[in-house]
């Protein structure tokens, strides 16, 4: 397998009814992987993306689901296959620089780092924002993340549409948590497992894609009802799953409550949904935890990341 100075590299691009998206934007990923392996991991598609990917691109490799398995589970199955040292994932509305390896891998030199993530500048509706780094914060028994300047250095996380992994820490950490499926704070979760098994996730400025978030397939096949009612109830997963500091813990138990309360006072029905939803799924999310445990080296407090 060709390598990229010291690494062999995969890059893994999630799909699900993306044909127009794959059309746009797979040429740019191919310029820019100077030779690197290319899967495109198709999610059970019903659309031409198939066998248009087999006419038009017929040396880019398809792993094929058959059955729908959402994102963490069609991004497991497909890195599982990749032979490169490092995956890279990005999404099918992500149109790489040609030069967005470059930057990147040199960061994998120091054994300790998992992830790195690429800065997207983000077509959106007021325009082109600067995006890829993240700040995270535990405050009143929730975790809290936010946007923070796209400066070079850590991360609370590295997005699953734009970020480079290292194989190996990949492979012991377990992968994306499907408990999320279908979609959001998989990521989020990947990176805060790595960070509390004492691993880095950097980001790195050089590195630049375009995501052009409108295009995607959440916001096109999904109502704005599940999509915040998936994403509440996969808050609720995350703290379930991985808070284990005791005050910070206390602060959620007294602040739930309240949250709930404040949001049916003022019509957000869909906090106390999917707070519902994550309750019935309990016994799932104690047994990510169960797996999660193995691995902490480092406490909850550690892992603010405010500046």
């Amino acid at each position: 397998m060709k390598k990229i100075g010291k690494y062999s590299v995969s890059i893994v691009l999630p799909n699900w009814n993306g044909e127009a998206l794959l059309l746009k934007n797979l040429d740019e990923v191919i310029l820019a992987s100077h030779g690197a392996e290319i899967i495109v991991a198709d999610d059970a598609s019903t659309d031409g993306s198939v066998l248009m990917l087999k006419e038009k691109f017929p040396d880019v490799n398809v792993v094929i689901n058959r059955k729908q398995q959402g994102f963490s589970g069609n991004v497991n199955s497909c890195v599982a296959r990749a032979a490169g040292d490092i995956v890279v994932l990005l999404n099918t509305d992500v149109r790489p620089t040609k030069n967005f390896l470059d930057a990147l891998l040199p960061h994998f030199d120091d054994p300790s780092v998992f992830a790195v993530g690429c800065l997207e500048r983000s077509h959106e509706k007021e325009g082109i924002v600067e995006r890829g780094r993240g700040l995270a914060w535990w405050e009143k028994g929730y975790f809290i993340h936010s946007k923070a300047n796209v400066t070079k250095g850590k991360t609370a996380w590295v997005s699953g549409g734009s970020g480079a992994y290292r194989k190996s820490m990949w492979d012991e950490i377990g992968g994306m948590d499907t408990l999320y499926n279908p979609f959001y704070w998989e990521d989020i979760d990947l990176s805060y497992t790595a960070r509390k098994a004492g691993f880095q996730t950097l980001f790195e400025p050089k590195s630049i894609v375009g995501h052009f978030h409108d295009e995607g397939k959440i916001k096109t096949s999904y109502s704005t009802f599940d999509v915040n009612r998936i994403a509440y109830r996969n808050q609720f997963f995350f703290i379930w799953k991985n808070l284990s500091d005791s005050r910070i813990l206390f602060s959620y138990m007294v602040w739930t409550p309240i949250r709930l309360f404040q949001s049916l006072f003022r019509g957000d029905f869909m906090m106390i949904v999917g707070f519902i939803d994550a309750v019935f799924q309990l016994p799932h999310v104690l047994s990510s935890r169960k797996k999660a445990m193995q691995l902490w080296t480092r406490t909850d407090g550690e892992l603010s990341l405010r500046i």
